[in-house]
């Protein structure tokens, strides 16, 4: 991943988030982050028209130059990438070199030490647009850079590519990437510029029933670049519906009372995280984190899952068992959520202290009984059994694992 970098990993101290907590010897510096991608391309239908019918993937190399890091003085061997020239062969590399002197990237102390902390990034380019900018006859590509973390870290650029000019003695002049038919540097790489990024620390939350939770999105623009349009989308077996929508110059529109977006922050530093109080049932699902500019849009992905653990009650408490009676049992599981939970009855004598399993023809299971509120359901099981022994019910769920009940 980091071509062009040489580190001691033994001495890094690793820190994730933003540059804002400097320690008293740490200072900020400008560095290359150099990532291994694929450039992802759609592959025009066989019919004139048609919808793409596949992509195609080549490898590429995105160079962040001058990116800002905490360096607490453990970057001395940290070198600035060197362009490998351009390339006489019929297949010149794919290298995005993308300036963040307007945009700061975010997370970039995780990006860069990432193969010394064990964790892999997966970066993808593709060709956003291409559009007349405000100058006229000129026309820049754009392209959009997708980079994930192992660790659930989310980032999008959206790179603003070279201008070509649509004079013909100019366009003499200037040499064009064969594959994407962009100007190229004079070693053969695709100069790019940082105008936008959108950032997500986590891809999947899970939370408890009734709890306040805040899932995070952040992005931040080049200056002349204003915000157009934050959305944040909930999606939940096949149906959507707006959770909360700001466009400049109109009021927030905060479609649920438990749904907040903080507007200071928001538009003084980009923290357009919502935040959920009292979470119920109908909070679970897929969250889209829309933030758009006059001209492109980026979005997060964020899934919200409900875990609520099990109330368990085994009855009666003490059993007596006379002669050849039979003794009943009952388990009654409820309040959990989701319903996957699975339950099996074991055996402890006193004289041996392993557990045996009680073989499934001596329990019974009831049908599944909905409770009184949605938020409660609830299971029955019952076992009789003629064994003069202790008895324990182990029950496993995603919630708490594996709890036992005497």
């Amino acid at each position: 991943m980091s071509l062009g970098l040489v580190l001691f990993c033994g001495l890094l101290a690793l820190k994730t988030g933003w540059t804002e907590d400097l320690g008293p010897r740490s200072s900020l510096r400008s560095v290359d982050v150099v990532l291994d991608c694929l450039y992802i391309e759609e592959t025009a239908g066989d019919l004139p028209g048609s919808f793409a019918s596949s992509f195609s993937q080549d490898s590429a190399t995105l160079v962040l130059r001058d990116v800002s890091v905490i360096d607490d003085g453990s970057l001395d061997d940290v070198t600035n990438y060197e362009a490998p020239g351009a390339s006489t062969g019929s297949a010149p590399p794919l290298i995005f070199e993308a300036s963040a002197k307007l945009v700061a990237i975010p997370y970039a102390e995780s990006l860069l030490h990432a193969d010394c902390s064990g964790e892999e990034v997966t970066c993808e380019i593709s060709l956003y647009s291409r559009h007349q900018t405000d100058e006229g006859t000129c026309q820049s590509s754009w392209f959009m850079g997708t980079l994930k973390l192992s660790s659930g870290i989310s980032i999008a650029l959206v790179l603003r590519g070279p201008c070509r000019s649509d004079g013909k003695e100019e366009e003499r002049m200037i040499v064009l990437h064969p594959k994407l038919k962009v100007p190229v540097s004079n070693e053969g790489t695709v100069l790019t510029t940082v105008e936008f990024q959108s950032s997500s620390l986590t891809p999947t939350l899970r939370t408890r029933l009734g709890s306040s939770v805040t899932l995070n999105c952040r992005f931040a623009l080049a200056p002349g670049s204003p915000l157009a349009l934050l959305e944040w989308r909930l999606q939940h077996q096949g149906s959507g519906r707006s959770v909360f929508r700001y466009q400049t110059g109109s009021e927030p529109q905060e479609e649920q009372p438990t749904a907040h977006v903080d507007m200071v922050q928001l538009l003084e530093t980009g923290d357009a995280s919502l935040s959920l109080h009292g979470v119920g049932m109908k909070d679970e699902g897929t969250y889209i984190c829309l933030v758009s500019s006059p001209k492109h849009q980026t979005q997060h992905i964020i899934q919200l899952q409900l875990a609520e653990p099990p109330r368990v009650r085994l009855f009666p408490d003490l059993v007596s068992r006379e002669g050849d009676g039979t003794t009943t049992l009952t388990c009654e599981i409820s309040g959990y959520y989701p319903l996957d939970v699975s339950v099996s009855w074991t055996r402890e004598s006193p004289e041996d202290e392993d557990k045996v399993p009680i073989p499934s023809s001596s329990i019974y299971f009831s049908s599944h009984r909905q409770g009184q509120t949605k938020k409660h359901p609830k299971w029955l099981w019952e076992s009789s059994s003629l064994l003069p022994s202790l008895l324990l019910l182990s029950l496993a769920s995603h919630t708490d694992g594996e709890s036992q009940l005497i």
